[in-house]
């Protein structure tokens, strides 16, 4: 299970914000804090693994207690979760360290959305080994899990279908390795020409990764795997 602590200085939105996060499975409400110093206070006490908070506390600004508990040593992830929409504070926010920022207002499935693309980040550092070295496929698969936050059938091209999309996703997670287009068109009964469309376009969206395979020709072949596969 997945530690959650929920921070905000409205005790209706907290409340709310709880409530949605226990509907995800795999997460579980460790604690509620209405002001900076109550969440410092439970990140002491308690074990976190992420904590959603705000940035409109009344002793301090969210990003400034991320600051200080980087300082302090806690290493819990942080989704800011803040009607605070000026540029200045979203950038201030990734120079922080904070993973993701969700405007309010929301509903249900813009956080679930969040909480899914963190459950996959936590899968993917899992899978490439933990606290061990990473190569460079493992680093991209890290740095573009959270890519796969959004569902790859958003803003179809013209001419794409959903039912392929989720075709094309079932044939790569079922391989287990990466697959060439030409593989995955077997296996998925399309084109080549149309798994190459459908592959291209979920590449862009980091949906799923691309590597290279180097054979005798010196040609590499493309090879594609479902970005939280492991």
């Amino acid at each position: 299970m997945i530690d959650v602590l929920v921070v905000d200085d409205d005790f209706h939105v907290a409340e709310i914000n709880a409530a949605y996060v226990s509907q995800v499975p795999g997460f579980r409400i460790t604690g509620r804090a209405h002001t900076a110093a109550q969440a410092l206070a439970t990140l002491e006490r308690t074990h976190v693994d992420l904590v959603l908070l705000d940035h409109y506390l009344p002793d301090e600004t969210g990003l400034a207690l991320v600051r200080r508990l980087r300082q302090l040593g806690h290493r819990a992830d942080v989704i800011m979760v803040t009607a605070a929409r000026d540029v200045a504070t979203v950038q201030d926010a990734m120079r922080c360290g904070a993973l993701q920022y969700l405007v309010k207002p929301f509903g249900f499935s813009g956080l679930r959305a969040k909480l899914d693309g963190y459950a996959t980040l936590r899968r993917t550092v899992e899978g490439v080994g933990g606290r061990g070295e990473a190569g460079q496929e493992q680093v991209d698969r890290i740095f573009g899990a959270f890519r796969t936050t959004d569902s790859p059938h958003t803003e179809l091209p013209k001419g794409h279908s959903a039912a392929t999309v989720d075709l094309i996703r079932r044939v790569l997670g079922a391989a287990g390795h990466p697959l060439s287009a030409h593989e995955v068109a077997e296996r998925a009964g399309v084109s080549r020409s149309t798994a190459q469309r459908y592959l291209k376009h979920l590449e862009r969206g980091g949906h799923i990764t691309l590597t290279l395979k180097y054979g005798d020709t010196g040609r590499p072949e493309h090879r594609y795997r479902w970005a939280d596969a492991h």
